[in-house]
């Protein structure tokens, strides 16, 4: 029979336990950089081509390319990557779950049977002594009062990691998003620029031609011919490269979206128009970026997850105290489950480590954890500002650029109309009309280049506000 002093003592523990927590809660440090002003204001940088509303979820959908939404699509249900990421989500999420089962009363059970028979010299006898065929059977339960806290603690760092794992997932996300668009956006300006650099490569071959006219009516120096032949073939050398940019951007939008290269959609190579923003680049604020970065509330998380294992580790400084019992029957098969063969136990279990130099250690390593993991807490915020102000730098300067690219080109096709006007009204030689639409072709080359560059610069920004992670309604 329980004794009322042991059942009174049994509930004090369990107040106790529900009251005593050690380690610190946590909490952002007010020292994290994520707390800073300077942190959660407007962008310094912004600028042209951009504007201060909120990153839509999904950015890609604001070039409006269907087959881009497709692609990302595709990639986020199918990249390896991703899929890496969500096993390990399932894995913490798993750990988690384990972790809260050790806060319930825990119970087993077990049952054995065996033949013996004792050696006769072991009992000094010169008889063999009979077999015996015994058994032993138990149920036991156990509860462990968690008087400081360590299994708390512990759910508490398992949560945490589990949502660390959560946005390592959709950092992968933001990524996948972020390079299927620049590899899509790399395919479509290789094919673009192919097709203008062959333009370049006929008006050259035109003025070439030409030039084999003028020489053999003596009206140019031989010389000529070779200076010709030279642009053009420096011209065709280009070529080649632009076509492997094309198909090595295939190959890699491939491998994003989970398929072999042989398995490479060939049609895919028919885009030859660049990705083209209508309107300027939502960039919000410093705030929602530190909101929004997956790769900031890793960061975080880590720093939770770090600090409740301080608790953790401080509650060995303290007993761990379980409360259980066990019931049985051990004893001969022939008396089993006789009032002689039952058994029973009831109490409270006290494990208490008196090694305190080592606890105390591993307290100060899991503290020292915690100052690096607000460090690079810090470091996480700092990088994330970083990133989008030198996006936003690079995307407004090529802004400025691709302006001036477009009005050189403009100047060019002036001069080539109005020089191919002259020409028809034979006014001038066929080959300055030649070398203006050469020209012209020349600095829509360097457009087209620039083009390229800011597609990149965008591709860039966007992956620095760290949108892209949110699943779509249809997945």
């Amino acid at each position: 029979m329980v004794k009322p002093a042991a059942l009174l003592a049994g509930a004090g523990l369990i107040l106790l336990g529900a009251c005593a927590r050690v380690g610190p809660d946590y909490h952002v440090p007010p020292t994290a950089m994520v707390k800073a002003p300077a942190a959660q204001g407007p962008f310094v940088a912004a600028g042209p081509g951009t504007r201060n509303d909120p990153l839509p979820d999904h950015w890609w959908r604001l070039f409006d390319d269907p087959r881009l939404d497709t692609l990302i699509e595709t990639a986020l249900a199918a990249n390896t990557d991703l899929r890496v990421a969500e096993a390990n989500l399932q894995r913490t999420q798993a750990l988690l779950r384990d972790r809260e089962t050790r806060r319930q009363v825990q119970g087993g059970f077990s049952a054995e049977t065996e033949w013996t028979q004792r050696s006769a010299e072991q009992v000094l006898s010169h008889t063999q002594p009979s077999e015996k065929e015994t058994y032993d059977l138990g149920l036991s339960v156990s509860y462990d009062l968690d008087l400081f806290g360590a299994l708390h603690r512990g759910i508490e760092a398992a949560s945490a990691d589990s949502e660390a794992a959560q946005a390592a997932r959709d950092l992968v996300r933001v990524n996948v998003a972020a390079e299927t668009a620049r590899d899509w956006a790399d395919l479509c300006n290789a094919g673009h620029q192919a097709d203008v650099l062959r333009s370049v490569i006929a008006r050259q071959e035109a003025g070439l031609a030409l030039t084999r006219e003028t020489v053999r009516h003596g009206r140019a120096a031989p010389y000529e011919i070779e200076r010709r032949e030279s642009m053009v073939e420096t011209a065709r050398a280009r070529l080649p490269g632009l076509i492997a940019a094309q198909r090595e951007a295939l190959f890699r939008l491939t491998a994003m979206t989970g398929r072999p290269p042989a398995q490479a959609d060939p049609s895919l190579l028919r885009c030859h128009t660049p990705l083209t923003l209508k309107q300027a680049i939502p960039v919000g604020d410093g705030q929602a970026l530190l909101a929004r970065r997956p790769d900031i509330r890793l960061a975080e998380r880590r720093l939770a997850a770090t600090t409740a294992r301080i608790g953790v580790a401080t509650a060995a400084l303290y007993p761990d105290i379980s409360l259980g019992g066990a019931i049985g029957s051990t004893g001969a098969a022939t008396d089993m489950v006789s009032p002689l063969t039952n058994r029973f136990t009831v109490g409270p279990s006290i494990h208490w480590t008196l090694n305190r130099s080592g606890v105390r250690a591993r307290i100060a390593a899991t503290q020292a954890q915690g100052e690096a993991d607000l460090a690079a807490f810090d470091g996480t915020v700092l990088k994330a500002l970083r990133e989008v102000e030198v996006a936003l730098t690079a995307y407004g300067a090529d802004i400025d650029r691709q302006r001036d690219l477009a009005h050189a080109r403009d100047d060019a096709r002036d001069v080539a109309a109005h020089l191919g006007t002259l020409r028809k009204g034979g006014r001038i030689g066929g080959l300055p009309a030649v070398e203006a639409d050469r020209d012209a072709l020349l600095a829509e080359e360097a457009v087209a280049a620039g083009q390229a560059t800011l597609n990149a610069d965008q591709m860039r920004l966007f992956l620095a506000l760290g949108g892209g992670w949110t699943r779509p309604a249809a997945l």
